[in-house]
């Protein structure tokens, strides 16, 4: 069991909302299993409280946190400095003190990419499409950039912050890549769509109902077609449900947080840090 003491280092999570938050169970294992004087904690922050939270964290000498929805972006402002991983995404999920002040960079590729790497897949041919277009996004992005996707569907609901996202990418290597579509325009891309990835929070609980698509959707996907949900809680998502019924191959979030966690810890830890036992206690608290 941890003690914590006045010596006690402290480590977190920001969001709006926290309280679904998988990552103190995970984290607090390892942290336990290390035998370190450390403690993770969720702390939930309003978006018009970010920057008195951050300079709250500054005075409070927490020595790193993680940043979840809906805060990945509207952090960087306030950082000394960013990873070119982070400014290539334009969002930032993990964040760590250093000597000149905060210090933040994105490890949600890392997790992302994690369960698809090892499937026999030519990801050159192979047409994924995005589901949201926010921080998580960004991060899907860059990883389908990375696996060698060629073309990169984004489907978005709101006309002026899809083509805000199209233009954030335009001084890159990922423009040629990227295509933007309305949500009405889903049907015309799904039939090819060979990997469909829900980075939005539809269907996240307490909405254990929502799904962000019709469960129709799924039928109009290639036979051998991937569905993958970034929400972890509930396991499975009804997106996944779904996808599932229709006889998809599906992916949850759950594989994704904890590599992504992993990356987190060893970083504020610097030392390597028990990632099946960390995998381990979410499947133990999540009964699966």
């Amino acid at each position: 069991m941890l003690t914590i003491t006045g010596k006690t280092k402290l480590l977190g999570i920001i969001g709006d909302p926290v309280e679904h938050s998988l990552s103190p169970v995970m984290h607090n294992t390892a942290i336990n299993h290390l035998g370190v004087d450390y403690c993770y904690v969720p702390f939930p922050v309003k978006p018009q409280d970010l920057t008195t939270a951050i300079a709250g964290f500054s005075s409070m000498g927490i020595v790193g946190f993680n940043v979840t929805i809906p805060h990945k972006q509207a952090i960087i402002p306030l950082l000394s400095e960013v990873t070119p991983t982070a400014k290539l995404v334009g969002a930032v999920n993990t964040v760590w003190r250093t000597e000149t002040g905060w210090k933040g960079t994105n490890t949600d590729i890392d997790g992302f990419l994690s369960p698809l790497k090892p499937l026999p897949r030519d990801w050159g041919n192979i047409t994924p499409t995005i589901l949201g277009n926010g921080g998580a996004a960004r991060a899907v992005v860059v990883g389908l950039a990375q696996l060698g996707c060629s073309q990169i569907h984004v489907v978005g609901r709101y006309q002026q912050k899809l083509e805000q996202f199209k233009q954030s990418w335009q001084n890159t290597d990922l423009t040629a890549a990227l295509i933007v579509h309305s949500w009405d325009e889903l049907s015309g891309v799904i039939g090819e769509t060979e990997l469909l990835i829900n980075t939005t929070p539809v269907g996240m609980f307490p909405n254990i109902n929502n799904s962000p698509v019709e469960s129709n959707v799924f039928a109009k996907m290639p036979e051998k077609a991937i569905a993958y949900d970034l929400i972890y809680t509930p396991n499975p998502t009804q997106f996944l449900k779904d996808a599932q019924q229709q006889g998809l191959r599906i992916i949850d979030g759950l594989e994704m947080l904890v590599q992504q966690g992993a990356v987190a810890l060893q970083l504020w830890l610097q030392q390597p840090v028990p990632v099946d036992i960390m995998t381990q206690s979410l499947r133990d608290y999540l009964k699966l």
